[in-house]
């Protein structure tokens, strides 16, 4: 999926001091004076109260335990897709955002602009994992919500289970996308952008204060894309609006009203044409797997369309009884509508899905003191409410829409109570969280009795670290995750909830009189009746998965004054099929590599005749991995590697009237390098290289 974004940065705005000679007889009332720099146009890095980066390097996320935490000290691996990194590398999409954060798969369906899809550490967190501004993203069979990248902050990925406090969520953690928000300082862009594909683009993004008291915060963040892509028949068209408000009455109270509207058009089917070969299985089934991929597309692109609308509207509000005691409250209310069309020249395929979900989290939030131990406790209640339709038709004797029968529909609703405590007493850190979910769902399908599942959970997760004054910080860690998922197994009955367990070792180092840092984890990890996606009779099913993760990651980061910045990441991910089938248990799971690592480089040039040049590069690698869960060579994924660069350059450095303007080039896959991947047994190729030129003028 194709997307733009722009990170903002800024550094300290410059007052003086206004100095005032005492006058015996008279008091002047004299305006008040305020000079902008540079920087006070521009918002500084992450947003207040939820997430704080300095350059590449993370320093407190909300993620984690809902608090202001530093990163250095929560007992859990954070990694952290920052600003700078954002604008620096310019991915187009999530997946491509996630694409240097060690433990993550990416590209395993090669390139496929519909949906964002990826594991981290094994497990396949596509419809499970994904948050948006702490808040869970409800999902349906064939509608996901996409992102639009332009309109994000930040990103934070964090490992290992954290339904003790986010309730439904996948068991190797959650990934928290944060949006844009509201600034105290004014500001505004306008970009254009062309490039691979006949891309044509604008973006703008414009906010401040409302008012002269600066109580009333604005910042609407929006976009006009038209756009092919490497494929026939496979636009990346979009239309997108994000408004949001601020209200601070008061230093006790804030509210902040977050909004969306986006309406985008793609393929329906990126497929290729596969060749199949007999395979016959340990109890004498045979059946005709993928041998390979041709570079002929299967699907016709006279009907393949992909269309979908999705909007979301909600807030966060807090307020501070004392200095000690706050409530908190976030809910976002989402819709989503897709109608996508595919064929081939032998027949035509449609599916039409409608969501509609509502989240709520509501905490209190109470700071006190047991003799040495200071706590942070929060007590919460979090809803959640899902409900889709789907309906699915086929059209086997012409290219054609086919008649939709009436939708399958599911309703899925989720309650749970939770309590965190975040203990502190000296150098140490003891985190304790546990909750209980409630889960009630109804699948029903037209002229069938309706499947109903009612099921509870506990959840639970502890950590613990210990933090040096020398920047070290070894940490443990264990949890539990409980999620439901939608859709219905091979059985025809309602999919079973993907139940998970997690245990981390790790050190981290905040690096002494230095902007970098190294965080380093070894972890283990188990999930049972997880969800794989299979075709049964030409409809998309779920059967489930049972297996184990191990493995050791290391991540490590820094921006320093003299314009360089640079990331490095290692993943070793070794995984185990312990229920699948009988051909299947102890092999890998299939596109998982067991080595990966990425590195990116950047370098802004401060002084000299090149001052305001710009240039950055990037290594992504992914080891050898096996294309389905028979682990056949005939369709092993060959290790690969691909090269990401940009160029950038200030205007300001050849005149000061040129001052705002700046143009960057950058470039994803330089070497074009294309390459089959095989995924779940078909297989896929990935985008040749694609150039993103932009010109922008900042105010």
């Amino acid at each position: 999926m194709n997307r733009s974004i722009v990170a903002l940065s800024a550094v300290a705005a410059l007052l003086p001091t206004l100095q005032a000679k005492a006058q015996p007889a008279r008091v002047e009332q004299l305006d008040e004076i305020v000079v902008q720099g540079e920087a006070a146009r521009r918002p500084t890095g992450g947003a207040p109260g939820i997430i704080a980066n300095d350059g590449f390097v993370p320093k407190t996320t909300r993620t984690a335990t809902k608090t202001e935490t530093p990163v250095a000290e929560t007992p859990q691996t954070i990694n952290t897709v920052t600003q700078k990194q954002l604008e620096e590398r310019r991915p187009q999409s999530l997946t491509e955002a996630l694409g240097y954060t060690p433990g993550v798969r990416t590209g395993g369906y090669g390139f496929d602009p519909r949906f964002d899809s990826f594991t981290i550490r094994g497990v396949d967190i596509t419809y499970t994992g994904v948050f948006r501004d702490g808040l869970r993203d409800f999902n349906s069979p064939s509608g996901l919500f996409r992102l639009e990248p332009y309109g994000v902050d930040s990103i934070s990925i964090l490992k290992g289970p954290a339904s003790s406090l986010y309730g439904a969520s996948a068991s190797v953690g959650v990934i928290d996308v944060i949006s844009k928000r509201p600034t105290e300082t004014r500001f505004g862009e306008i970009e254009i952008q062309g490039g691979s594909f006949n891309r044509r683009q604008i973006n703008f993004d414009i906010g401040g204060p409302a008012n002269p008291a600066g109580t009333v915060l604005y910042r609407i963040t929006g976009l006009l894309r038209d756009s092919n892509t490497s494929l026939p028949g496979v636009p990346d068209d979009r239309i997108f609006i994000a408004p949001a408000v601020t209200f601070k009455p008061s230093d006790s109270t804030r509210l902040t009203v977050l909004g969306e509207f986006m309406d985008s058009r793609t393929g329906g089917s990126t497929a290729y044409d596969n060749n199949y070969g007999t395979f016959t299985l340990r109890d004498g089934t045979v059946i005709f797997p993928t041998i390979g991929a041709r570079r002929a597309l299967l699907f016709n692109p006279t009907y393949n369309d992909f269309t979908q609308k999705q909007g979301r509207i909600g807030y966060e509000f807090e307020h501070k009884f004392s200095e000690t005691v706050s409530i908190h409250q976030n809910l976002r209310v989402s819709t989503l509508s897709t109608d996508e069309k595919f064929s081939t020249t032998a027949y035509a395929g449609r599916v039409k899905e409608d969501l509609d979900a509502i989240s709520a989290d509501t905490y209190l939030k109470t700071l006190l003191r047991t003799g040495p131990v200071d706590h942070t406790v929060l007590t919460g209640l979090d809803i959640g409410r899902a409900s889709y339709g789907s309906r699915i038709g086929y059209n086997l004797a012409a290219i054609a829409d086919p008649v939709l029968p009436y939708p399958t529909k599911q309703r899925q609703t989720l309650i749970g109570a939770y309590i965190q405590d975040e203990m502190k007493a000296g150098p140490w850190r003891l985190l304790l969280s546990g909750r209980h979910d409630w889960l009630s769902s109804t699948y029903t399908v037209p002229g069938a009795a309706p499947s109903k599942q009612n099921e509870g959970a506990f959840t639970g997760r502890v950590g613990l670290s210990y933090v040096t004054g020398f920047g070290l910080t070894p940490y443990v860690s264990y949890g539990t995750s409980f999620n439901p998922n939608p859709g219905t197994v091979l059985n025809g009955g309602v999919a079973k909830p993907t139940k998970g367990e997690q245990a981390e070792a790790g050190l981290k180092y905040a690096v002494p009189g230095y902007n970098a840092f190294i965080n380093a984890s070894v972890f283990w990890l188990k999930q049972t009746d997880g969800i794989v996606y299979t075709v049964v009779d030409a409809v998309n099913r779920q059967t489930q998965l049972d297996f184990e993760s191990r493995g050791f990651e290391i991540d490590a980061t820094t921006s320093l004054d003299n314009g360089l910045s640079f990331q490095a990441s290692y993943a070793y991910t070794d995984t185990e099929i312990l229920k699948l089938s009988p051909d299947t248990v102890g092999n890998q799971i299939n596109s998982v590599p067991r080595h990966a690592f990425a590195l990116w480089a950047g370098y802004d040039v401060p002084h000299g005749p090149f001052s305001g040049l710009g240039i950055g590069a990037g290594i992504r690698y992914t080891g050898a991995n096996f294309g389905d869960d028979y682990n056949r060579l005939v369709i092993r994924n060959s290790p690969t590697t691909f090269v990401d660069a940009r160029l950038t350059y200030d205007f300001e450095k050849l005149s000061p009237k040129l001052k705002g303007f700046s143009a960057q080039v950058n470039a994803q896959n330089l070497l074009d390098k294309v390459d089959q991947v095989c995924t779940a047994g078909y297989c896929y190729f990935n985008q040749g290289r694609k150039v993103l030129a932009s010109l922008r003028y900042r105010w």
